[in-house]
């Protein structure tokens, strides 16, 4: 069975240090293109699962997102990165929708699509939520940042979970 990192966009793949509302404002991280086009060559699927309540509290709108993620989409296969699916919440952060991380939604939706196997599959993230997203689903985690996590694996980089990742996959 297909096996799947579903990243996080902010934080993640690109900086998050001010609210990306337009396609000029989002800045790849410089190891995102690579670590992804690591994880296409390996095999793996590369989705992205995104809170994006920006859409449902009215500071961008879907057609806005959607430029946004062409925007990364067409960014990172100029480096030879694909990704395979986005997944993205837009309903504002106090609606309680089934789809907003900490809820596994979004990943439970991109594996129905994909049909990847969640058990051997990856959650990666810079918040607790992602985590806790990904622990839900039945996913192993890794967390990018400092402090404390309930993840499998933490570290500060992209390029340092793909590691994990592959060294993982090693027989």
């Amino acid at each position: 069975m297909k096996r799947a990192v579903i990243l996080d966009r902010d934080g993640v793949i690109n900086d998050n240090s001010r609210p990306v509302n337009r396609p000029d404002e989002l800045i790849l991280f410089p190891d995102a293109a690579e670590s992804i086009a690591r994880l296409n060559q390996a095999g793996f699927l590369v989705c992205v699962a995104t809170n994006q309540g920006g859409v449902g509290l009215g500071y961008l709108s879907s057609e806005g997102l959607d430029e946004i993620h062409d925007r990364m989409v067409r960014r990172l296969a100029e480096h030879g990165a694909t990704i395979d699916r986005i997944a993205a919440c837009t309903h504002a952060p106090h609606e309680g929708c089934p789809c907003r991380k900490p809820k596994p939604g979004m990943i439970l939706d991109l594996q129905a699509h994909l049909l990847f196997s969640l058990r051997d599959s990856f959650m990666v993230g810079d918040r607790e939520t992602d985590v806790e997203a990904g622990i839900e689903a039945g996913l192993k985690t890794a967390f990018i940042g400092k402090g404390d996590t309930k993840a499998d694996f933490q570290t500060t980089s992209l390029t340092g979970v793909v590691d994990w990742i592959l060294g993982e996959q090693t027989p």
